[in-house]
C-alpha cells in the first residue's frame, strides 16, 4: 500500500479531484474501489500564478501562496495512473505546479 501526496495550486483543485474520481484506478464511472482523500489548504512556496495569490504572512514572516494538499491511500498498482491523473490536471504552464510525493505505508487499518 501507498499513500500519494500532492501540492497543487487552488486554482487546479477542483480540476485534480474530478480527475481522480475519473481515474479507472479510482473507480472512474464504474463505481468501484472507494478511496479516502484527505484536502487540506496549506501556506506554501509555490510560485504564484498571478500577484493576487501571493500575500506575507506575518506568522512565518514571508511571502506565501495558498495551495492544497491531498492526501490518498491507494494499492500499489493505483499509483501510477492516479499520478498521471494528478499530474494532468494540476498543470498550471510553470516550469513546476507543485509535488507528488509517494511513500510506502506499513500499516493501514481500516476502523468499521
Amino acid at each position: 500500500m501507498k499513500e500519494i501526496k500532492a501540492y497543487v495550486h487552488r486554482s487546479r483543485i477542483a480540476d485534480v479531484i474530478a480527475a481522480l474520481k475519473e481515474s479507472p484506478a479510482w473507480g472512474g464511472e464504474r463505481g468501484g474501489r472507494r478511496h479516502n482523500l484527505a484536502i487540506y489548504i496549506v501556506k506554501g512556496s509555490l510560485l504564484p500564478l498571478d500577484s493576487n495569490e501571493q500575500h506575507y504572512s506575518m506568522d512565518l514572516g514571508d511571502e506565501v501562496v495558498n495551495e492544497y494538499k491531498l492526501e490518498l491511500l491507494c494499492e500499489d498498482s493505483e499509483v501510477e495512473p492516479l499520478k498521471a491523473a494528478l499530474v494532468e490536471a494540476a498543470r498550471t504552464g510553470q516550469a513546476v505546479a507543485g509535488w507528488i510525493t509517494v511513500i510506502d505505508v506499513i500499516s493501514a487499518t481500516p476502523i468499521h
